[in-house]
């Protein structure tokens, strides 16, 4: 399956610029260079590097537990080749769309780099929260609804980037990566599927006991 794929090529990347500095300099995400010098390729090296074994374990777990049933209800939905495209393109797209901003931001700051595919993940994450809403997620090792964390996640990611512009909240977390990653997952599937919405609603409500 792609998802293993993908697990197999971000463990071996990362594993492999964990012990080669320059090597990971060289492919990590850097505006200014993608601005000035057109490394382009930069957007998506980034996402397959990662900057310690904990960053990579917790996104290589949440790939895996998110992937996996993303990629089999795509191939289910709209027949394995188109598929495995459609999961191709979300996880592709995603790692531009999770970027996007942080290079408008950052493109003439040559100090600012950052790695890692929590942007893209976040775009599996929030699809497959579209599609099974009322599933169960742990946050804290609190169980809540699948669209309960996933509002949670977005609303504390927008608080965070808010405060970081201001100056108010330090940490080297991308947490523009993960909301804008986590949006594109949510336009991304209304878009090949539309009436996911309706879906979206009728789990929620059925879970509420609304009339």
């Amino acid at each position: 399956m792609i998802t293993y794929t993908l697990l197999v090529v971000i463990a071996v990347a990362s594993f492999y610029c964990l012990q080669n500095e320059s090597l990971k300099q060289k492919y990590m995400f850097h505006p200014y260079s993608v601005n000035h010098n057109k490394e382009h390729y930069r957007f998506l090296s980034s996402a397959f590097i990662h900057g310690d074994l904990i960053h990579l374990g917790f996104n290589c777990l949440a790939l895996w537990s998110f992937g996996l049933s993303l990629e089999s209800y795509f191939q289910y939905s709209f027949g394995e080749i188109i598929g495995k495209i459609y999961y191709i393109l979300l996880y592709t797209l995603g790692i531009y769309a999770s970027h996007i901003f942080i290079y408008k931001k950052h493109k003439n700051d040559s100090y600012y780099y950052s790695l890692g595919a929590s942007g893209t993940i976040s775009a599996v994450v929030f699809c497959s929260i579209m599609i099974n809403p009322v599933g169960k997620m742990y946050i804290y090792f609190i169980p809540m609804y699948n669209w309960i964390a996933g509002l949670l996640i977005l609303v504390v990611s927008y608080l965070l980037i808010i405060r970081k512009q201001k100056g108010l909240h330090r940490d080297n977390i991308g947490h523009e990566a993960h909301f804008f990653g986590a949006l594109f997952g949510v336009i991304f599937i209304i878009a090949v599927k539309p009436g996911i919405v309706i879906n979206f609603y009728e789990q929620i409500k059925n879970s509420l006991g609304m009339f």
